[in-house]
C-alpha cells in the first residue's frame, strides 16, 4: 500500500470504534488523533495503538509488539503497540484494541493547564505631604522675641 492508502485504510478500521479521528503526519509517519488525544502511530505502513502500565500486558500476551526505534545510537520503546493481525482487516476485530488505546489516550492525558493569573492593577498610594518645617532666620528669631 503506499503511504496516503494506508493512512486511509487505518482511518476505515479505527473510526467504526472510535468516530471521527484525524491523522497527522509527524515523525516520519502519522500520529491518529481523536478527540485530540493521540490514538495511533503509523510508521513503515504499520500501524501501533497507545498502550500504557494497565494495557502493554494485554497488547504482550496476544503476541503484539511494541514500537522501537534508534536515536542516538540506543534503542527507545515508545508506549506504541501493534495490535494482533487479525484485527488489521477487519473493524470489528479491531474494536477492543481500538478502545483499549482511546483509554490509554485518556489516562496520559496531561491535565490542562491553570489559567494565567490576571494581574492586578497597581494600587496607587497617596502620600500625605507634611507641611514643611518653618526655618527661622536671624530676622524671624529677632521678631520673635521682641514679641515676647
Amino acid at each position: 500500500m503506499r503511504d496516503q492508502t494506508f493512512v486511509t485504510h487505518v482511518l476505515d478500521l479505527l473510526e467504526p470504534a472510535l468516530g471521527p479521528l484525524q491523522a497527522r503526519a509527524m515523525m516520519g509517519g502519522h500520529l491518529v488523533f481523536c478527540g485530540g488525544l493521540s490514538v495511533a502511530l503509523l510508521s513503515d505502513e504499520r500501524l501501533y495503538l497507545k498502550t500504557d502500565g494497565q494495557t502493554e500486558d494485554t497488547f504482550g500476551k496476544a503476541g503484539c509488539e511494541p514500537f522501537v526505534y534508534e536515536h542516538s545510537g540506543r534503542k527507545v520503546t515508545m508506549s506504541y503497540w501493534c495490535p494482533p493481525d487479525a484485527a488489521l482487516e477487519d473493524p470489528e476485530e479491531m474494536r477492543p484494541w481500538a478502545k483499549l488505546a482511546l483509554e490509554a489516550a485518556m489516562r496520559a492525558k496531561k491535565p490542562a493547564k491553570k489559567p494565567a493569573k490576571k494581574k492586578k492593577e497597581p494600587v496607587k498610594v497617596k502620600i500625605a505631604r507634611k507641611a514643611p518645617k518653618t526655618v527661622r532666620t536671624r530676622k524671624s528669631a529677632k521678631a520673635a522675641t521682641s514679641r515676647r
